[in-house]
């Protein structure tokens, strides 16, 4: 009898437990629309892994990771090499992440990664220049390194590399 209680227990757990996560799944992504049109930010859906193009008042369309963090380049960097590095580096870290699909008006062959010449590592490039964040951009949205000092810019299909 006991035995035959304590199923029933575990059972009924694990169905409540399994409702209750399908219900916020369901809430999460109902609640999501609603929360975009009182955001500044607007993007468009996508997979978990894709790099994402959101929209402010003061950069217009830019590409973000698929956390939401713009994505920046540097005038002083050429193709193919970063000119970035110490104090620079840790106000305006590397985007490494290496698996990702691109928004519509992007080309995945456009991007790459080279590798830095200061620590080794692996940093995600388009047309050939090297993609940073702003340490400065605290959140989804964020567009605080935006013409910084007029060297930083946020990336979009548009941008040209001089």
């Amino acid at each position: 009898m006991k035995k035959g209680i304590f199923t029933l227990v575990i059972l009924s757990i694990i169905f409540v437990l399994a409702a209750c996560g399908k219900s916020t799944e369901e809430k999460t992504e109902a609640d999501q629309p609603n929360q975009a049109q009182t955001d500044q930010t607007k993007s468009e859906k996508a997979p978990a892994d894709s790099l994402r193009l959101l929209e402010n008042e003061k950069a217009g369309k830019y590409l973000a990771d698929p956390q939401g963090r713009a994505l920046y380049y540097f005038k002083k960097d050429e193709a193919g090499k970063s000119n970035c590095s110490g104090e620079c580096l840790a106000n305006w870290p590397a985007f490494t992440q290496e698996d990702f699909t691109v928004p519509e008006g992007f080309d995945k062959k456009d991007f790459d990664t080279i590798t830095r010449e200061d620590n080794g590592e692996k940093q995600v490039t388009y047309k050939g220049f090297p993609l940073y964040y702003f340490a400065n951009d605290k959140q989804e949205g964020d567009v605080n390194g935006q013409g910084v000092k007029d060297i930083w810019f946020v990336v979009n299909s548009e941008t040209k590399f001089e």
